[in-house]
């Protein structure tokens, strides 16, 4: 949002409509008074003193910002007192002319001319003000009351016309409104003059009373500019702790990085009280650049700053805070930057993640003419950038995950959770004159090019298809990757008959050579279609029907295939084959396959990992992911499970016996943990083989146990309290954070191999995996990394510190017999301070 300056706004020039008035006010009562009693000069020695006196009574200001000045608080009022009753009229007038301009010149406030002078004709006009009062009074007579009421009414005169001027010159240069703020305000500027004047005329009484008071009254006034200069850092520095809490509070309680500015930069203006606070942030990835500012008289915030390029850049190179302005005499080269620009002042702290600048966070211009930064507003300022700096990490880093979730890592692609969301949207508002398409596109060869050329050449292959399904997807259709080689368009079409129409044109336009590594490919897909309300009402069903659709489009020579109730009659085939796993885990018929687990850093054989196999006796051998689906819809998972945990337990104890002792894992599903028996069944049966419980690992799959977390977590208690270890399978595919590990009993995270088998060629699977490896370290849990499939992926994960490995590299999944054959061949006994161990000749 860009804010727009104040309407109203003018030029400082028209601070000269009240300044001429003020200063021909004050020189004509001044000649007045001349002509009255042209012996003034006489009272030169009482002068020069109260000249002093009014001068150090500057030193004890207490500023007070209002929009862009500052008004200032001073004692002047107990001096100017005492001139008014021991000094002549136009002595007085001199006298506080020449304090002001001493003051100001001090103070630097001639760098703009309109203020400066503007000050100078206000306490000038003030100071003839109160001597008209005080002439027009009987004559002055002792200290009593009479006098203390005719020096009340000179003074307060006085303060009505500076407060008065004031109010007119910001009503001129910044419009009524902050002529109005002025006079609210001024409440207590008149409770301090109230205050002074009551002082001075208790030094009036001292004074008159003997002359040797002046001694004492002097250590008075110093002690009071001390006390109040003391009390004013005190407020300030409390005011700053207070504010930079909020700031901090706020900074925290916002997680988008987009509504991070809004949040922040107003509060960071006004409590470094500058006239500008910037935000810049760096293009990163899918961040673009921010560059953002809050400025003193705007609602909105500015998208430019008015920081000279050159600091930022500076301060951006060296990675330092960097500081220009009058405090700051080590940035003297860039101070010409700030005079070409019309900047005051500014600091600039570099924000960061980690060692990498990250952009910027800048104060520009302290408010107040007199006024600039301080070494303690750098300190503060890098308080602040240092919690800046973590939230938009944070807010980086949320929103990255919440676009990994809902987007394909590798594509770049809507995910299945993201078309399932917005196809639940579409089915919603679906007008009666059209249909809701889903159109499956599933890649042919991808799996033969995964297994020839291997996995990069697969995922380049996917790649170009998520490509050129962009590019022949229209405007209001939504292109997604579902799954390994399946994507979905979905989108509105007038009829299933256009619907089917322009899937065959989408595929005819996706077909063509492809160059993958040094091969072309022909490619070609299978496309399957379903629309609603025809084939189905809710997201889910309508994608499933879809996936059937296009496997039955896969031996079609057109290649395209609308779903039909026919297509599920694979739902019969699948009641057949539950059928027969029920008889085959009765028979035996169920094999268990072992994969090793090697320690990475010492190449030891630990355990292995029980997997089911099935060789129907018809139907070949069937995939562990089709009968592990039939037997978790039909009942027969715990069933299933038992199998391998038994298998699992009986070869772990003799191997127990044979002193070559290995441990064993088993996969569980989240059916088996709602299972409140499931525990007992394992007592039971470790007590049958003697297994020590530390020796079983049960795995399970993160995604499924994100999803019945709460109903899962007694299981997963009790099970620890048995004394197995609980490992969470499949890690980094759910949409957990490692913070949940924290929460849930386990004891090992396995990572998913779709990150380390990707990790030696893609930088963010890598980023992952260390990631995983080391907070899960920091956690106490022991990582386990499969499908290591290769030496440099070996190499890698022992470098980062994962402690056992498991895939293709060491052994694929081996029958008992061809297990022992492997044991034989591809390992030898080696001793440990804790036993004899199997370990590996060689790896590959």
């Amino acid at each position: 949002m860009v804010g727009r300056p104040r309407a109203g706004r003018r030029s400082g020039r028209y601070a000269w409509l009240i300044t001429n008035p003020l200063a021909l006010f004050a020189l004509i009562c001044a000649i007045a008074f001349w002509i009255q009693d042209p012996d003034w000069y006489e009272e030169w020695p009482g002068a020069l003193v109260a000249l002093a006196g009014i001068i150090v009574a500057y030193i004890g200001v207490i500023n007070v910002v209002i929009r862009r000045n500052t008004m200032s608080f001073y004692i002047t009022e107990v001096p100017f007192l005492l001139a008014l009753y021991y000094l002549p009229p136009v002595t007085v007038i001199v006298v506080m002319t020449l304090a002001a301009l001493v003051a100001k010149l001090t103070r630097g406030a001639v760098l703009v001319p309109s203020k400066f002078w503007f000050n100078v004709a206000k306490s000038s006009a003030g100071a003839a003000a109160a001597v008209l009062v005080l002439s027009a009074m009987p004559p002055i007579r002792g200290a009593g009351p009479g006098t203390w009421v005719i020096l009340f009414a000179a003074v307060g005169v006085s303060v009505l016309v500076e407060v008065l001027s004031l109010a007119a010159v910001m009503a001129v240069v910044q419009g009524g409104r902050a002529g109005q703020d002025v006079i609210r305000g001024s409440l207590s500027i008149w409770i301090g003059a109230g205050v002074n004047v009551v002082l001075g005329l208790i030094f009036l009484v001292a004074l008159v009373a003997t002359e040797w008071s002046a001694v004492l009254l002097a250590i008075l006034v110093v002690a009071l500019v001390l006390m109040l200069r003391s009390f004013t850092e005190f407020f300030r520095q409390h005011r700053t702790l207070a504010d930079v809490y909020e700031l901090t509070k706020a900074v925290r309680d916002e997680s988008s990085d987009a509504g991070l500015p809004d949040v922040m930069l107003e509060r960071v203006r006004a409590l470094m009280r500058s006239e500008y606070a910037t935000l810049w942030l760096s293009p990163q990835g899918r961040h673009p650049e921010v560059l953002l500012t809050a400025r003193v008289e705007n609602k909105g915030l500015l998208d430019l700053s008015p920081t000279p390029a050159a600091v930022r850049e500076q301060a951006i190179a060296d990675g330092h805070t960097l500081a220009v302005g009058n405090q700051f005499p080590g940035a003297e080269p860039l101070r010409q930057a700030l005079r070409d620009t019309k900047v005051k002042d500014v600091i600039v702290v570099p924000l960061r993640s980690g060692h990498t600048p990250i952009g910027s966070l800048e104060v520009i211009n302290r408010l107040g003419d007199t006024r600039t930064f301080r070494p303690a507003d750098v300190q503060v300022l890098e308080t602040i950038a240092a919690h800046v700096a973590v939230a938009v990490e944070n807010a980086r880093l949320v929103d990255r995950l919440r676009y990994d979730a809902y987007h394909d890592r590798l594509t770049g692609l809507p995910n299945r959770r993201r078309i399932t969301d917005a196809l639940a949207e579409s089915v919603k508002v679906r007008a009666e004159d059209e249909v809701v398409a889903v159109l499956l596109f599933d890649v042919d060869g991808q799996r033969d090019v995964n297994e020839s050329m291997g996995h990069a050449a697969g995922d380049k292959l996917l790649a170009e298809v998520a490509g050129r399904l962009r590019g022949i997807s229209g405007p209001g259709a939504l292109v997604g990757r579902i799954g390994g080689d399946e994507f979905v368009i979905t989108l509105r079409a007038e009829s299933t008959e256009a619907t089917v129409q322009l899937a065959t044109e989408m595929r005819e336009q996706l077909r063509g050579p492809m160059t993958v590594g040094t091969l072309t490919l022909d490619l070609d897909t299978a496309v399957g279609v379903a629309v609603y309300p025809d084939h189905g009402a809710d997201p889910e069903t309508l994608i499933q029907r879809a996936e059937l659709a296009a496997n039955a489009a896969k031996v079609l020579p057109y290649g395209v295939q609308l779903f039909h109730p026919a297509l599920e009659s694979r739902a019969v085939r699948r009641l057949g084959i539950a059928a027969d796993l029920r008889v085959a885990l009765d028979s035996g018929a169920i094999d268990v396959y072992f994969q090793p687990k090697v320690t990475l850093k010492d190449r030891h054989l630990v355990g292995v990992e029980c997997l089911a196999r099935w060789q129907h006796p018809a139907q070949g051998e069937v995939a562990p992911e089709d009968f592990i689906a039939v037997a978790e819809h039909t009942g027969q998972l715990s069933r299933l499970t038992e199998v391998v945990l038994t298998e699992g337990l009986r070869r772990c104890r003799e191997w127990a016996d044979e002193d070559r002792p290995l441990s064993i894992a088993v996969n569980l599903s989240v059916r088996t943990l709602l299972d409140s028996r499931f525990p007992d069944q394992v007592a039971t049966l470790l007590e049958r083989y003697g297994v020590a419980a530390a020796q079983v690992t049960f795995e399970i799959s993160e995604p499924g146990m994100l999803g019945d977390i709460e109903r899962v977590l007694p299981t997963l208690y009790r099970l620890r309290d048995l004394g197995v270890r609980l490992s969470v399978d499949d890690f980094g595919t759910g949409a957990s954070s490692l913070s949940y590990l924290r929460q849930w009993p386990v004891h090992e995270v396995k990572i998913d191999d779709s990150f380390v088998q990707g990790m030696a060629t893609d930088t963010g699977d890598l980023a992952i995996v260390r990631a995983v490896v080391s907070l899960a370290r920091e956690f106490g849990l022991t990582v386990v990394a499969e499908g290591v499939e290769s030496e440099l992926t070996l190499d890698l994960l022992e470098e980062m510190g994962c402690e056992i490995g498991q895939g293709y590299l060491f052994s694929r999944p081996l029958p008992y017999e061809r297990l022992e054959a492997w044991f034989s061949a591809q390992t030898e006994p080696a001793t440990t301070p804790s036993g004899e161990v199997r370990k590996l000749r060689a790896v590959g």
